[in-house]
């Protein structure tokens, strides 16, 4: 079994070497059959994304920030021309003025910071990311609590866990499991641009924790009345935690609360 060297511990590198679990995973990043105009991939470590995501689109960007791995890459994708290894940290690079998905074995230690990214970038249509299981589990509810990036963001992207995937699929073996989760942007948002300040600022309400219960937080800036009212119409009981309450019922306590 491979050893984690120094370096690979230090940019968090767990590269995948199941074929059949790489292939899965492609099929999970482009669901619908059509070739991708233009993917982003983020890690692409020694290719074995890369090999099974190549065929499925048009334009692929690799980014590898390794140095020690680029030219390994290019010369592996040296016949194929519409693949381009990009060596560079992601995190660095402008989002594309174009529609463009993104897709890849994303470093654990990073998986915020790249989520972060995918989340700004405004022609972004869908992001399908390898993390840690419980990343996964944690941002699409799969604990049946919810966290305030997904309730935040819930109006414009869809977040879902579409996969599991062991830990001894990778090299070096990770000491958790791995989760296949995708952010698709929604082509109609949720709620007009005109309400978002608003939303914000219920959800951060919310997930401040003042008065010790969601119930209590919105009373801060409702009356009562009101409140109860929106809670009633979510089908909430008051004295929910907010971790519990799933971002439909976030949705509904808005539309009551904003009239």
């Amino acid at each position: 079994m491979a050893r984690p060297t120094a370096t690979s511990r230090a940019l968090s590198q767990n590269f995948l070497a199941d074929r059949a679990t790489a292939r899965r995973f492609a099929r999970l990043a482009v669901p619908h059959g059509e070739p991708v105009p233009l993917l982003l991939e983020v890690g692409a470590g020694k290719g074995a994304l890369t090999d099974v995501l190549a065929p499925l689109c048009r334009e692929l960007h690799a980014y590898e920030i390794d140095p020690r791995l680029v030219p390994t890459l290019r010369g592996r994708f040296s016949g194929t021309p519409h693949v381009r290894v990009v060596g560079a940290d992601f995190l660095a690079a402008h989002p594309p003025r174009t529609p463009f998905a993104v897709a890849g074995n994303v470093p654990f230690s990073r998986t915020a910071a790249v989520v972060d990214w995918c989340l700004r970038a405004p022609r972004l249509t869908d992001a399908t990311l390898l993390t840690q299981l419980e990343y996964a589990r944690k941002r699409t509810g799969d604990h049946g609590r919810w966290t305030r990036l997904t309730v935040l963001t819930w109006p414009r992207h869809e977040w879902r866990l579409l996969a599991r995937v062991d830990r001894r699929s990778f090299r070096p073996v990770p000491r958790v499991d791995a989760g296949v989760v995708r952010i698709e942007r929604r082509r109609v948002p949720l709620l007009d641009a005109a309400a978002s300040s608003r939303w914000r600022h219920l959800v951060d309400l919310g997930f401040s924790g003042v008065g010790g219960s969601l119930h209590a937080s919105l009373c801060r800036a409702w009356p009562r009345r009101r409140v109860d009212a929106a809670f009633r119409a979510a089908r909430l009981d008051p004295g929910v935690l907010v971790g519990q309450v799933a971002p439909e019922r976030w949705l509904r306590l808005h539309e009551v609360l904003a009239r």
